[in-house]
């Protein structure tokens, strides 16, 4: 849910969480050719950590801001 990523960017990301450890990367050979990706247990792990900064974020910061609102229910 991040407005505007490019699919590249996506994929930069997605390759370093898995490199840290925080995301499987799964490739289904297909056809088609899918990859898909899940959470680690130490992934999973931060679900607490970024909800306070999800809190925090709906406090202090400007709904202006990009992405501000990214994932506010």
């Amino acid at each position: 849910a991040i407005p505007g990523i490019s699919e590249r960017m996506l994929s930069d990301r997605l390759t370093e969480l898995a490199g840290a450890g925080l995301v499987l990367r799964e490739v289904n050979e297909g056809p088609p050719l899918r990859v898909t990706y899940r959470l680690t247990d130490a992934g999973a792990a931060l679900d607490p950590a970024l909800q306070e900064l999800a809190a925090w974020a709906k406090v202090h910061l400007p709904r202006s801001w990009p992405c501000a609102g990214a994932g506010r229910e």
